[in-house]
């Protein structure tokens, strides 16, 4: 594979455009970050050109690189999405229909849409329509109570080819939400901060939503479950999952499934612990409700969505794997690198931080050998920074060395899936921004979703199909009918 660009020395003026080779080297940079190619690589000399109007002067680089014999070959979802549930308090969940956000979601597919996060296990499933809605006169949320389905009947389309609920929705409607998101964010806040979580009912209209952007995104959804329900013997308490089961089956929803979030913090966040061997047994019940489901019988099932590998996390994941080991289909953790309160940008550079990674991938692939050699992990739930995230640094083009070396070292050491925290909404480690802008947020007006060039810090947008993954960094760019390739 030989690679050639011209590179300039200086940031352009706000109206030019990236060297049109900027994404396959960002690929190729992000899938051998941790790979030595010394033996394989050829020449890779810099070439002074003329210069041009506006740059100070242009360095052309040469790669060559041998592609018969590759370290490892990704699955075609192995960059994936995840959804919190907060989209629920904040009311976001309402405007998945949007047209952009289906259409950036879109270039991103084939993945997984994980529908999962700190608020998983406070969700409580009714299969009740939406509570009678205001008819009032106007106010503050006279348009959001009285929005039938969280479409105008006027501007609903109809995809051509999948047949989904796709909406334009008026800009009144999005100033409206965007001030009340704004209010929640504080709320939330609050709740993370203290660590009292208020419960959250998904109806079945919400699901239908849910499961309406994934499917016309082509993203397949992977529900987590509450599993924070507890009997008086501490066992899980399966009745508004079963009831959520029995819905999705009624609907043929395609969804695989998981149950709980991070439930090595569940003593911090609700005072009840725990442990491997219960959560184990909790997943053989979960196998147990999805067997006799006909279109669930064989439905995936992964977890347990542990945090950060340390002492008593991976007691928990080895007492997880002794009971249940064989009844996932992969094994699930999550990670994150930096402390959101305690941020600045050279953080973001710091080798030492990078590795981190790496250490807790050895530990996880150690206990999951011990009892289930060859069973697929997945990294499910990465971010930068804790706690929702730093603005103007988690989703600013700062972050993408952080993310870059994540999608490299995960490749080259055989993660089967990643799943990024968040496509949308959720805190400052997200996407995509409030106004349908993918981030880092750029400095002028975004007026098309058919396509956009992008240069680091500037503008980024969307050109159909052909996105493998939309980061911090860069965008990748790959044919998606070959988005499963191979780690050179």
């Amino acid at each position: 594979m030989r690679v050639l660009c011209a590179f300039p020395e200086a940031m352009p003026s706000s109206n030019s455009r990236p060297p049109s080779c900027l994404a396959p080297v960002a690929l190729f940079l992000a899938l051998l970050l941790h790979l030595s190619l010394s033996s394989q690589a050829g020449d890779r000399r810099p070439l002074p050109v003329d210069r041009a109007p506006g740059l100070k002067e242009k360095t052309l680089i040469l790669l060559d690189v041998s592609t018969k014999n590759p370290v490892r070959t990704v699955n075609e979802n192995f960059l994936s999405l995840q959804l919190d549930p907060s989209i629920i308090h904040d009311g976001w969940l309402d405007f998945l229909s949007s047209k952009r956000l289906v259409t950036l979601a879109r270039g991103l597919s084939p993945a997984f849409l994980r529908f999962g996060g700190k608020r998983t296990d406070f969700l409580q499933f009714q299969n009740l329509r939406n509570p009678a809605k205001s008819r009032g006169g106007p106010g503050p949320d006279y348009y959001l109570k009285n929005y039938e389905d969280d479409i105008v009947r006027s501007d609903v389309a109809l995809d051509k080819q999948k047949g989904c609920k796709i909406a334009q929705h008026p800009d009144v409607m999005l100033e409206l939400q965007r001030e009340k998101a704004a209010q929640m964010h504080l709320v939330l806040l609050k709740e993370q901060f203290s660590n009292t979580y208020s419960n959250l009912i998904l109806t079945a209209r919400s699901l239908d939503k849910l499961y309406n952007f994934a499917d016309c995104s082509g993203l397949h959804l992977i529900f987590a479950l509450n599993a924070l329900r507890r009997n008086p013997n501490n066992s899980w308490n399966s009745s508004s999952a079963l009831s959520l089961l029995k819905y999705s089956a009624s609907k043929k929803y395609n969804i695989s499934w998981e149950l709980g979030n991070e439930p090595n913090n569940y003593r911090t966040m609700h005072g009840r612990a725990v442990n491997g061997s219960q959560l184990g047994k909790d997943y053989i019940q979960l196998k147990s409700l999805l067997q006799p489901i006909r279109i669930y019988s064989r439905a995936s099932l992964y977890g347990p969505n542990i945090g950060r590998p340390r002492k008593n996390v991976i007691a928990l994941l080895d007492g997880f794997m002794k009971v249940a080991g064989s009844t996932v289909d992969a094994v699930t953790w999550q990670h994150c690198y930096i402390d959101g309160r305690v941020v600045k940008v050279m953080d973001f550079l710091k080798t030492r931080l990078l590795d981190t990674l790496s250490d807790q991938i050895r530990k996880i692939q150690k206990v999951v050998n011990t009892y289930t050699p060859g069973k697929k992990i997945w990294l499910e739930g990465v971010v930068t920074t804790s706690a929702g995230g730093t603005n103007n640094l988690s989703d600013s083009y700062a972050a993408g060395f952080l993310w870059l070396n994540t999608l490299g070292m995960l490749a080259n050491q055989g993660i089967d899936v990643v799943i990024r925290h968040s496509f949308f909404d959720h805190g400052y480690n997200h996407l995509v921004d409030q106004n349908f802008n993918p981030l880092p947020v750029d400095r002028h007006t975004l007026s098309s979703t058919d396509g956009i060039t992008m240069w680091p810090g500037e503008q980024v947008l969307i050109r159909g199909p052909s996105i493998l993954l939309l980061s911090d960094f860069f965008f990748f760019f790959l044919n998606s009918s070959s988005a499963s390739g191979n780690v050179l």
